[in-house]
């Protein structure tokens, strides 16, 4: 993703788009390209103290400057109220994303690139300054670290609290503002001057329309100071690890070489599915000593309906089958009372079961990494037993009144209560409460006891198999006696609710042909699809609501009450394309024609990976015209959906692979770091997809 000087120096523009690295611990680094921080997430030293929760901002920004005989030039930008100091983005012609996040400035003629990565598995952020061209001028580069130490959700002010002292050595300073947090270790190859100030008021302008809190301090320690013009680069490593020195040559050889591994692995025939193909890797992070996703960024930890979901198009049509396989044994061990938790707080350790839909996602995500990996073995004696517990918990009632209903069908709700994913919540206005029998939950739980039905037939539980089957043909045929809604042409969203059966025209329907081929006729399919094209479709994903509805909302926007009143009210979601572009080649073939037409329904996503973050997939847009971007500017199972159709009912492929979950071993006196990246040809990886697997 490259990034010209015509929007880099349009600071609307360059304020908008937003660069994103991840650790895999749950730790990221992320800002703009204009340089300065527009949400309190942004930093450039974020971990999880247990991985991926408990997330801290320790280094939030750096203010940097590059003297040229004496004469000073900005790099950096920040906001301040009625006011923007420094100007840095003014100097910038250029920003790209590959190998990682890089900027060019233009200073009297004397080019610096400006670099920033993580490094993967590790608590620690790069950054190099080098000049691009060899210069008789005096060149020193000032760089001031600004810090504060909080919750990532919350925000940092001026306090006598804080421990201004440091522990100086040779390229390295240490600071601890607050004892009960992690210190801060940097390693440079420059000076370092001793001088704590407090910069205050810094706005962040994404919070305040979002109507939060947005007004920061942050401390500053001191001063490095580089000169660039003998040749040498600046750099700069800010880690929490205890080790006690840092080759930055080696890390970024290391790095790069990993990145363009995967990058030669990604298909190469479609421009969409090789950026969504290398957005992948950050979603994917540890969880003790398992894996885990990591629903969005940048204020998400991971949720078990977004992860499984996620999964298929994350892991399975990438080939982390191994991950995958990680990422259901930790939540088989988590099952209780037939539910799969579907969320993991991020201070404390006790799961919350507040879902209809994530157990039956969980079962479904099995059924498909059986499918791709052929692992029979894990599959029945770790993973059978939990789909067994869900299947019998909703059979016989679990949590918030889920329970199969005399015809077979699953319903669910209690007062107060959001269960199925659109779950918003003010207080106490439950905004869809969709309590009784929702579309998409009988379609998932027919999928379930098919998977029950063929898993138990395949383990040589004969009984269990038929009462699955049994329960199965029941379920078929009491949603399509009740659920065809004839004078609409289309499916209720819900029925036998509080106030009856529901006839809003919304996107849960697809997958009642998505994942089943017997609950509605093929003529109705056709009708159902037709109804979401013309209702809901836009070029970034599905509506959730038909904007012909009084309740639809076209714009998300404003504070709390009025964002969330509008989350599900007709707020685009692109992960729905993934299942409608599943649906519509089921139900109309595959034809060149008809593929071509599916493929059509993406084109949207090429164009918004140059907007927003950076080779990412927002997480929701407005329902109206233009279609802002809104919510998680990176979201897992926007990446994912669109990536499994495309690899899956699509058919673009990429090359065979696996993909190896070894981690790195931290040796505390090993020298690990950053380098201008190698130009040799790497030699491509051994890590792709392949077409989808039956079930």
């Amino acid at each position: 993703m490259k990034i010209d000087a015509t929007r880099c120096q349009n600071l609307y523009d360059a304020l908008s788009l937003e660069w994103l690295e991840t650790t895999g611990h749950g730790g990221f680094a992320s800002g703009t390209v204009a340089g300065a921080n527009t949400r309190r997430y942004h930093a450039l030293l974020l971990t999880a103290r247990k991985p991926p929760s408990e997330r801290f901002v320790l280094v939030n920004h750096l203010e940097e400057w590059i003297d040229i005989d004496s004469q000073p030039y900005p790099l950096s930008t920040n906001l301040y109220p009625s006011a923007i100091f420094p100007e840095g983005y003014k100097q910038c012609t250029g920003f790209t994303t590959e190998p990682w996040p890089t900027w060019t400035y233009d200073c009297q003629d004397v080019l610096v690139q400006r670099e920033v990565f993580c490094v993967r598995d590790r608590d620690l952020i790069a950054i190099r300054w080098t000049l691009v061209e060899k210069t008789k001028k005096a060149v020193t580069l000032r760089v001031r670290p600004k810090l504060s130490g909080r919750d990532y959700h919350a925000m940092h002010h001026e306090n006598s609290g804080l421990a201004a002292d440091a522990g100086i050595q040779e390229g390295a300073v240490t600071w601890h503002p607050y004892p009960d947090l992690p210190a801060v270790r940097a390693f440079h190859a420059g000076a370092y001057r001793h001088a704590p100030e407090w910069y205050r008021l810094i706005q962040f302008e994404l919070e305040r329309e979002r109507g939060l809190d947005c007004e920061e301090d942050w401390w500053s320690p001191g001063e490095f100071t580089y000169q660039l013009d003998d040749g040498s680069d600046g750099t700069l490593v800010l880690t929490t690890e205890s080790i006690e020195a840092v080759d930055v040559a080696v890390l970024a050889q290391g790095e790069w070489k990993r990145r363009t591994g995967l990058r030669a692995a990604a298909p190469s025939t479609d421009p969409l599915a090789g950026e969504l193909w290398q957005a992948v890797e950050a979603y994917l992070s540890a969880r003790g000593n398992q894996q885990t996703v990591i629903a969005g960024y940048p204020w998400f930890t991971d949720w078990g309906r977004d992860t499984f979901i996620s999964l298929p198009g994350l892991c399975l049509v990438t080939g982390r089958h191994e991950v995958a396989w990680q990422i259901i044994e930790s939540f088989s061990t988590h099952v209780s009372e037939g539910m799969v938790p579907n969320r993991f707080p991020d201070a404390g350790e006790q799961p919350e079961y507040n879902t209809i839909d994530a157990s039956l996602w969980f079962v479904h995500a099995i059924d498909r990494y059986l499918a791709y990996s052929k692992d029979e073995a894990r599959v029945r004696a770790v993973a059978w037993p939990a789909v067994k517990q869900i299947i019998d918990g909703y059979r016989q009632g679990t949590r918030y009144n889920i329970h199969m209903d005399v015809d077979g069908l699953i319903a669910g709700g209690v007062p107060g209560a959001q269960l199925t994913w659109m779950d918003a919540k003010v207080g106490d206005w439950v905004v869809t409460p969709r309590h009784g029998k929702p579309v998409e939950i009988q379609a998932l739980w027919v999928r379930s006891l098919d998977v029950g039905e063929r898993l138990a037939a395949q383990f040589g539980e004969s009984a269990y198999a038929a009462r699955c089957r049994e329960d199965r043909t029941r379920a078929v045929d009491s949603f399509r006696a009740k659920f065809w809604h004839e004078e609409g042409g289309f499916l209720y969203d819900v029925i036998d609710g509080p106030e009856g059966n529901d006839a809003s025209i919304r996107p849960n329907q697809i997958y009642a042909v998505a994942l089943c081929d017997d609950l509605a006729t093929k003529e109705q399919a056709k009708q159902i699809l037709r109804v979401i094209k013309d209702h809901l479709l836009t070029p970034v994903g599905l509506r959730t609501l038909s904007p012909k509805d009084v309740r639809y909302r076209p714009r998300y926007e404003g504070g709390v009450v009025e964002r969330d009143g509008a989350y599900h009210q007709g707020t685009v979601w692109p992960f729905l394309l993934g299942p409608f572009v599943t649906a519509w080649l089921k139900v109309f073939g595959k034809s060149a024609k008809t593929r071509a037409q599916a493929r059509s329904f993406l084109d949207g996503l090429d164009a918004h990976l140059q907007d927003a973050c950076l080779g990412q997939v927002s997480e929701i847009f407005d329902a109206d015209a233009p279609h802002s971007p809104r919510g998680c500017p990176a979201q897992a199972w926007s990446v994912a959906e669109p990536l499994r159709a495309m690899i899956e009912d699509l058919g673009i492929m990429a090359e065979a692979r696996t993909v190896s979950t070894k981690r790195i071993v931290l040796r505390q006196r090993k020298e690990a770091g950053l380098a201008p990246a190698p130009r040799k040809k790497s030699t491509r990886s051994q890590l792709g997809a392949s077409k989808r697997p039956e079930a």
